[in-house]
């Protein structure tokens, strides 16, 4: 594969990316209205976000390893179909349990999505721009949430919230096309035993990635989980003054995410060190906002910036220490992001249940402090011993 081949790989798995985040991240933006409309407490709407990432840390490295041994094009096609199918029945607002399961419904095949795009994005390439290949896939995370995300979250709060799900089906039925037309055949012919991937497993340099990877992630969705709730009720911002702000917040995260793709792959540790530092900064830095708008977009733009790279770089700390498993490894970081997701959404729920929706920014500290343990342990590591694999 030459690196033509390669990129345009990349930007297709991106714009796969912005349609799977938005149908998995765009409830957020809508949680307020969709508790009202099924006469829920926010906390309980808060599950269709930590269930379904849930399922995926669940499921998905037993699907990635079965998936492997089949055509990424087609593995990729049949994850996007089954979010296109997610969508299309959650339009008609259905009971809350049947909303529950669509949402459930694509997550089977989500890891693997993930991992067949940078797999075959960054097949054949050296190590560095292995880094900025996946820096494009994943950089759709950051991408939907300056586009769909908002623009959903807009639209919900001028007519209603089922227009969500028409919105990313159409992202995802273009994106099916484009797939379908301009993705090359891409099939497996090496598949590796089952026994070799789960080797990785018992590496200290890898255990340490999935610590970092887990709770940096969780740190940041303790309060990211509850943005719409946490900005209307505790900073008095509309519907759509929160579209407004879930646009800032992800227009940092893409220039945060494109900065962090080329910093990671020569200094891992501090920049990761420099992004952790926001979740003992933001809530803070909320704690002295006024009452103005202006001060409240201050500091969402600045928790943008701290957010971004987050998955990013769970990947780089996952996949660099199982370069002979890459495969297994984006899965499992993707399931281990996802469960990070479900339990800061989770954690971040009961707080707000015990104390009220103030207490939101602050939840995710005591998990960015075990971040920053973790990436202390993965340094000493690095410059101990490679675990057997290049380093």
């Amino acid at each position: 594969m030459n690196l033509s081949v390669n990129k345009r790989t990349a930007y297709i798995g991106c714009l796969g990316v912005i349609g799977i985040i938005s149908t998995e991240f765009g409830v957020i933006g809508i949680l307020p209205q969709i508790a009202e409309h099924y006469n829920i407490t926010i906390g309980t709407a808060g599950y269709l976000l930590s269930l379904f990432a849930l399922s995926i840390a669940l499921t998905g490295p037993f699907t990635v390893l079965y998936a492997s041994k089949f055509d990424k094009k087609k593995i990729m096609m049949y994850a996007m179909i089954l979010f296109l199918l997610s969508n299309v029945f959650s339009i008609f607002s259905p009971p809350f349990w049947l909303l529950m399961v669509l949402r459930i419904l694509p997550t089977m095949l989500h890891p693997a999505f993930f991992s067949m795009a940078i797999a075959a994005a960054t097949k054949d390439t050296t190590p560095q721009m292995q880094m900025r290949l996946t820096s494009i896939i994943i950089g759709g995370i950051a991408l939907a949430q300056v586009t769909l995300i908002p623009l959903t979250t807009f639209i919900a709060s001028m007519y209603t919230w089922q227009l969500s799900y028409v919105i990313q089906g159409m992202v995802i039925l273009i994106t099916l096309f484009i797939m379908y037309k301009f993705l090359p055949a891409m099939i497996n012919n090496e598949v590796k035993s089952f026994k070799n991937q789960l080797g990785i497993l018992i590496r200290p340099k890898f255990i340490a990635g999935t610590a970092v990877n887990l709770f940096l992630i969780t740190a940041w969705f303790c309060s990211y989980s509850y943005f719409a709730d946490y900005l209307s009720k505790a900073k008095g911002l509309s519907a759509q003054q929160i579209s407004y702000m879930l646009l800032l917040f992800g227009v940092m995260g893409v220039l945060s995410n494109f900065v962090a793709g080329r910093l990671l792959g020569k200094y891992m540790t501090l920049t990761t060190l420099f992004f952790i530092t926001g979740t003992f900064l933001v809530p803070f830095a909320f704690q002295y906002t006024t009452g103005s708008l202006l001060s409240v977009a201050l500091v969402v733009g600045f928790w943008g910036i701290m957010y971004g790279p987050c998955f990013l770089i769970g990947v780089g700390y996952m996949v660099s220490a199982a370069p002979d498993a890459k495969e297994f490894a984006n899965s499992l970081q993707t399931s281990f992001g996802n469960l990070g997701v479900s339990l800061g959404a989770a954690t971040g729920g009961w707080f707000i249940n015990q104390y009220g929706i103030s207490i939101t920014p602050w939840v995710g500290i005591g998990f960015g402090a075990l971040a920053i343990i973790m990436i202390l342990w993965r340094a000493w590591l690095d410059r101990g011993f490679n675990d057997g694999v290049p380093k």
